[in-house]
């Protein structure tokens, strides 16, 4: 190859990666559904190490909070993926007739506990019910603790609002409180000097997924890429954050939240590693992000059982497998 010739394909191929980099990198919006935490920290990772990069997509997280409403925003196409807290609101989307799927579960299980004091005779799951109170917030109360009235007989007369404050909790030595695994413990530990017995409703009957991945219809018709550009990022991220190098993860984190302290991001790390809340059962071997069929088949039995659930949906139509279940990102598993 002469010199002309060699500035030409050069030339050339500066032309095709130039091009290939602007219709590569799609600018899209993953709406979260609370500040910035470690439980969002397998976006953040995929942000940071250019994961999602790599498959050509340019992600902005818009986080939540007490203010803010994702998921009508996804619905408005202002944004194009949102975060699920569990299965219901996947349920409810088709009752509604909303074109909603989820698309991926990358909580295999729910964070959600019930906390109580150790040696108060409430030292194991068949002895909450006889707690004197049940500290729970509102939207439990109309989920999970209808489950937990209905399957498990916990009596619904003892139930308290919860205000988010464990005060009451720690003075109340025959109280139980609800949390999420990676928070509430270590905010009774810091605040009341022990650490709580931990009971995660997910190993206990509870098996919604949890922090799923919500995409419009008509992006999955339209932009199928792009849904698995997000998925298997977001997969290959959560590897990362948990088993790798997740300090610009965590950097990001403490930025758009900056309330974030080392010690919690931390403790969350730690805990949704131990309970197996992200990477455990079918994720092992169908990678992170897996579901199937039967599980949300039993959820959705469980929730039409406590009256959660109208009994007609055609839950088909909440979700789809077609973006996840190949195994990616296991080999980053360290």
């Amino acid at each position: 190859m002469h010199g002309k010739e060699k500035i030409l394909a050069g030339a050339i191929a500066l032309l095709a990666a130039s091009t290939l980099g602007a219709a590569a990198n799609e600018k899209v919006t993953f709406g979260t559904n609370w500040l910035a935490e470690p439980e969002h920290g397998g976006y953040y990772q995929a942000i940071a190490d250019g994961t999602y990069a790599a498959c050509g997509l340019d992600v902005t997280i818009m986080q939540g909070g007490p203010q803010v409403s994702g998921r009508p925003m996804l619905l408005a196409g202002k944004i194009d993926f949102y975060m699920g807290g569990n299965l219901l609101s996947a349920f409810d989307a088709v009752q509604q007739g909303i074109p909603m799927r989820v698309v991926a579960a990358d909580f295999q299980k729910d964070p959600q506990v019930i906390m109580s004091q150790p040696g108060q005779g409430l030292d194991k799951w068949e002895d909450l019910k006889n707690a004197d109170q049940y500290i729970l917030g509102d939207e439990g109360a109309q989920t999970f603790f209808q489950w937990m009235v209905t399957d498990l007989g916990f009596d619904a007369a003892k139930r308290v609002p919860y205000t988010f404050n464990p005060a009451p909790f720690i003075a109340n030595k025959k109280s139980i409180q609800q949390g999420y695994v990676t928070s509430e413990p270590f905010a009774v530990q810091k605040q009341g000097g022990f650490m709580p017995n931990q009971f995660l409703l997910a190993d206990n009957g509870w098996d919604t997924y949890a922090t799923t991945i919500e995409v419009m219809q008509d992006t999955i018709d339209k932009r199928p890429e792009v849904v698995q550009c997000f998925v298997d990022g977001s997969a290959k991220g959560w590897y990362n954050y948990l088993y790798g190098d997740n300090k610009a993860a965590n950097d990001m984190i403490k930025k758009d939240n900056p309330d974030m302290t080392d010690e919690q991001i931390a403790f969350s790390i730690e805990q949704l590693k131990k309970f197996g809340i992200v990477d455990s059962g079918d994720s092992e071997k169908l990678g992170i992000g897996a579901m199937t069929e039967a599980r949300i088949q039993s959820f959705y039995d469980k929730m039409v059982k406590a009256k959660v659930a109208q009994p007609d949906i055609d839950i088909k139509k909440a979700y789809t497998l077609a973006f996840i279940n190949k195994g990616v990102g296991l080999e980053l598993k360290k």
